[in-house]
């Protein structure tokens, strides 16, 4: 029998299947002292890339050593990421449209001098790490994603209220008219849905990846800014920042859409994270400092973890163990073991982080 300090608690876990804490039988046959090495490994070491929204830059980091090992210069105003299947190619939204601060007005704002020329999405080969083609054709994107074939890229045109698709390499496939002020932008697992959210309509617009055609048009909370899709490509679970709500839409049908969340009223809920294995959503809350921990059963609060900042943009490690959160203003990314739901590790890496991701 093992000591009574290497048994495995028998009470529950939010959020952790049982199954996941006992022991198999080969593992009972190692040494102690062995099995205390196992027992106390961190998660599998990882790469994550983080764009800098007010530095012009894609920081690699290596999650495992908490260290940086790269940064790259990508153009102005880098945002929203995505990767390709194979994680050799990453697309960096970039836009020349000027960051407006929350206090100025939309009048002022709109008087601000933006570049136009450096709109576009960047391409970094990750090997190299380097900048290698900057795609151009839409205006001030924000959010890009990849189908899980890797053959079309879909980017959100937030002054054009359009969603533009196009080739890995650039080839315009067309457009379709989605709700005024699109940000968020997902492909469903399967590929067969593209939605898009639109942040001053208070809609999730549904398309249908083969036809290009807008199926549905979805009411959810106010503000909507992200989206995260179930495994089976059977619902989304879409952030509201004007409402701290986070609402579950039903595909095909897309409606109706219905709230599964209302979290504190500090809360700004921004980037959205699915985790099919553990049964857990992922909400950034902005202003509110934490990553908000739901059941994917039904909705309800498992947690909040304190990340520090203002967390905005958040990447899930493939295996699910470990979160990246992208804390804005405070200039670092916060690395969450999601077994345990707390910080492993903080890093200072620049000038306003805003979105993150996972290398497969």
């Amino acid at each position: 029998m093992l000591p009574a300090m290497f048994k495995i608690p028998t009470c529950p876990i939010p959020g952790v299947r049982p199954s996941s804490l006992r022991l198999r039988r080969p593992l009972a046959v190692l040494s102690l002292g062995l099995l205390a090495v196992v027992l106390a490994a961190p998660a599998e070491a990882g790469r994550a890339y983080v764009s800098n929204e007010d530095g012009g830059t894609v920081t690699v980091i290596d999650t495992g050593r908490m260290a940086v090992v790269g940064t790259v210069e990508v153009g102005k105003r880098p945002r929203g990421l995505a990767l390709s299947p194979d994680g050799k190619r990453l697309y960096v939204a970039v836009s020349g449209l000027p960051k407006c601060p929350p206090i100025l007005p939309d009048e002022e704002c709109a008087k601000l001098v933006r570049d136009r020329k450096a709109d576009g999405i960047a391409v970094v080969d990750t090997v190299a790490l380097k900048l290698v083609r900057t795609l151009r054709g839409f205006t001030d994107p924000e959010r890009v994603a990849l189908n899980p074939a890797g053959t079309s890229l879909y980017i959100t045109d937030e002054d054009a209220a359009q969603m533009t698709e196009l080739t890995p390499r650039g080839r315009i496939q067309g457009t379709v008219a989605v709700g005024r002020e699109p940000e968020g932008v997902r492909v469903s697992p399967d590929g067969r849905w593209v939605l898009v959210t639109s942040e001053t309509g208070n809609t999730v617009t549904v398309i249908d990846a083969n036809t290009r055609a807008v199926t549905h048009t979805v009411s959810v909370g106010r503000r909507p800014r992200d989206l995260g899709f179930t495994p089976d490509s059977s619902s989304a679970y879409v952030s509201g920042e004007g409402d701290a709500s986070v609402y579950r839409v039903p595909l095909p049908q897309g409606e109706p859409a219905v709230k599964v969340a209302q979290l504190r009223k500090e809360a700004r809920p921004m980037g959205v994270a699915v985790d099919g294995i553990a049964r857990r959503i992922y909400v950034s809350t902005g202003h509110g400092g934490t990553i908000a921990v739901l059941s994917l059963q039904d909705g309800s609060l498992i947690g909040e973890v304190a990340v520090g900042g203002r967390p905005w943009g958040i990447g899930l490690s493939r295996d699910g163990r470990e979160l990246v959160s992208a804390n804005g203003p405070s200039g670092e990314v916060a690395v969450i073991d999601t077994a345990t739901l707390t910080v492993r590790g903080r890093l200072n890496i620049g000038h306003g982080p805003w979105d993150a991701v996972f290398a497969p």
